[in-house]
């Protein structure tokens, strides 16, 4: 019913920046927190960050002043700005949503394939 589609990542050296993008399509009727999780090679899944539908913004202490989540309401689309990449960024980077498919449903969850960013010289 919906797809959420990242992309924007790839091989960066350390001190670099990448922006990730997820858009979302199919059956929106809205959307409302968006946010980008993480797993790392060992590691559990993680939240990044989150946005809610108003533009309300929470990150994980680790990224804070260096990562910024955004969003465009009208292109259904999640965007991360990661900046001053380090190693320990490296991940693979998953997008979610959750949307409500109609005037009644409920907001049910939605993720992407995930996007990987590694970070390394």
């Amino acid at each position: 019913q919906v797809q959420l589609v990242e992309s924007g990542g790839g091989l960066v050296q350390p001190g670099g920046s990448l922006r990730l993008s997820c858009a979302a399509s199919g059956r929106i009727f809205s959307i409302h927190d968006m946010a980008w999780h993480r797993q790392g090679p060992g590691k559990q899944r993680e939240l990044v960050a989150r946005i809610g539908s108003g533009g309300s913004t929470n990150y994980v202490d680790s990224v804070k002043g260096r990562f910024t989540i955004s969003r465009d309401n009208a292109k259904n689309t999640v965007y991360l700005q990661i900046n001053s990449l380090k190693p320990e960024d490296t991940a693979v980077y998953y997008c979610y949503a959750a949307v409500m498919t109609g005037a009644s449903s409920f907001n049910n969850p939605y993720w992407g394939q995930g996007t990987q960013v590694t970070v390394s010289s």
